[in-house]
């Protein structure tokens, strides 16, 4: 066991420097107003596909899910199956609108279809607290574990990951994101793979030792996780798939740091191969890191291999790393933690950046914003927001998180799973209209705000939030928007292009 070295350090440091030096060199052309938010259009599509695999998977399933598959089943695997049914309606239904539309934001669509500024600045709005909480989990989690394997100050490693993500974020806008998101996503991709062949090599049995583990000793499901529960709001297979779903299409269509990668492009080949490559990239890296965290849990629980120091849950797979894999090796995988992080960093810097600059200031402001007032404001925010977030992270990494993974996506059902209310009720309904919407919206917050502090877990899974806030919001918003038509003898119907009633679909 010969833990982090020397060597590895030197060449976490070489991998940090070159990675920002990528940053800035993509940046070397100068971006203005929404070339800065939306980039050039010169950034090639499957590009941005893995560049929204690394935003979406990145650091938080590098440890999380290895973490969860060692610790206990592979339940948490069928979530990530819920691409099959969140992608298939992206592209069906969403995409087409939002190419149709050329949206400068996510948030932008709310505005061309409830005509509705307040809707819009209210979006931008949930999707900023949002980010900023995902922005410090990304921060806080490698941190914590790269802190207890470098003997360095968590606080420290924190505020250098936040200050280089905000260098190019500053400097280089969407592009520069894009291009670093690739090359972390790639390193990825490539490392854990190797990790998984490498650990496989030295496990008595390999493969086979770790599949008799899943088949035969209840590593795959337990006996008290069901298949299917009538009761459709606790947790089993099914409502992991289908909750799952909901709430990653929650971010496919209403999380600016995704959305913001459909406005790259118009052409709906590309946005359909951006996500069908997106979802085959992300259920294959995590098949891989839940047959990682069984292949760990087989060579130290099952064969008795010792474990290293910082072993618990979320950090096993980064003290397997360091303890386990060849000098060098072991500074390349924990770089790429790290590095991955400040990417996915610098992608919520940029998308809060962009929906405040575009939907919040430009809405407010009394003149129209100059591309380079606009870039100059965008700048200062991805700023603000980054030392922010530094803060949450510090405060978060003094606290108590059992499983960052599951924590984020009990955070994200409530947050876009309120937001994706609104926008299911304006691309479905023709009815649906400003008051029908906001008092959905209202009920929806009211609702899973106190579902998610004042009913149990065991009564209401994390994974049911964003089902429940949809039907809740289609409940209350559509009957709204017909009383408020017929008070108002209003028979407006909505622009073109702004549902799946008035837009082409070939």
């Amino acid at each position: 066991m010969q833990g982090f070295t020397t060597i590895d350090l030197g060449i976490l440091i070489l991998y940090l420097a070159a990675v920002l030096f990528a940053g800035l060199y993509f940046s070397k052309k100068e971006m203005k107003g929404k070339e800065y938010f939306k980039s050039d259009g010169t950034v090639p599509w499957w590009v941005t596909s893995v560049s929204i695999f690394a935003t979406l998977l990145s650091p938080i399933s590098f440890l999380s899910l290895a973490g969860n598959s060692y610790a206990g089943t592979w339940i948490m695997w069928f979530a990530q199956l819920g691409m099959i049914l969140a992608i298939p309606l992206t592209i069906r239904f969403f995409l087409p609108i939002y190419s149709s539309l050329d949206i400068d934001t996510a948030y932008h669509y709310l505005e061309l279809r409830y005509h509705s500024k307040g809707l819009r600045i209210l979006g931008a709005i949930m999707f900023i607290i949002f980010q900023v909480g995902r922005m410090s989990i990304i921060m806080y989690l490698p941190c914590m574990v790269l802190s207890e394997l470098m003997g360095v100050n968590v606080n420290i490693l924190i505020v250098i990951m936040g200050i280089i993500a905000m260098i190019y974020s500053y400097t280089g806008g969407l592009k520069s994101v894009l291009w670093t998101d690739f090359i972390q996503g790639s390193v990825l991709l490539i490392g854990v793979t190797y990790g998984l062949f490498y650990l496989m090599g030295h496990i008595d049995g390999g493969f086979s030792a770790v599949f008799d583990q899943l088949s035969n000793h209840g590593k795959f499901l337990a006996v008290d996780e069901p298949l299917f529960n009538p009761n459709l709001l606790k947790d089993s297979v099914f409502l992991l798939i289908v909750g799952a779903g909901f709430n990653t299409m929650s971010s496919y269509v209403s999380s600016q740091d995704i959305v913001q990668r459909f406005t790259t492009t118009t052409d709906r080949k590309k946005l359909n191969k951006m996500m069908l490559t997106n979802g085959a990239l992300s259920i294959f890296i995590a098949t891989v890191f839940y047959l990682i965290g069984t292949g760990l849990y087989t060579f130290y629980q099952v064969q008795g291999n010792p474990l290293p120091p910082a072993a618990q849950q979320d950090q096993i797979f980064a003290s397997w790393i360091a303890f386990e894999l060849p000098v060098g090796i072991t500074g390349v995988l924990l770089a790429a933690i790290y590095a991955a992080s400040q990417s996915t960093l610098s992608t919520g810097l940029n998308s809060v950046a962009s929906s405040w600059t575009l939907d919040i200031q430009e809405r407010l402001s009394k003149k129209e914003l100059s591309f380079e007032k606009q870039t100059r404001i965008g700048q200062i925010v991805s700023l603000i927001v980054g030392v922010f977030a530094i803060l949450v992270a510090i405060i978060l990494a003094n606290g108590d998180v059992k499983s960052a993974y599951e924590w984020f996506n009990g955070f994200m059902g409530l947050v876009l799973g309120i937001l994706i209310g609104t926008f299911v009720l304006g691309i479905f309904t023709k009815v649906g209209n400003t008051f029908g919407a906001s008092l959905g919206f209202i009920a929806s917050s009211a609702v899973m705000i106190y579902i998610k502090y004042f009913v149990s877990a065991d009564q209401v899974s994390i994974w049911s939030y964003s089902m429940i806030s949809i039907v809740v919001s289609l409940i209350v918003g559509i009957p709204a928007s017909m009383i408020w038509r017929k008070v108002k003898d209003d028979d407006s119907m909505p622009d073109p292009n702004t549902t799946i009633y008035n837009t082409k679909y070939k």
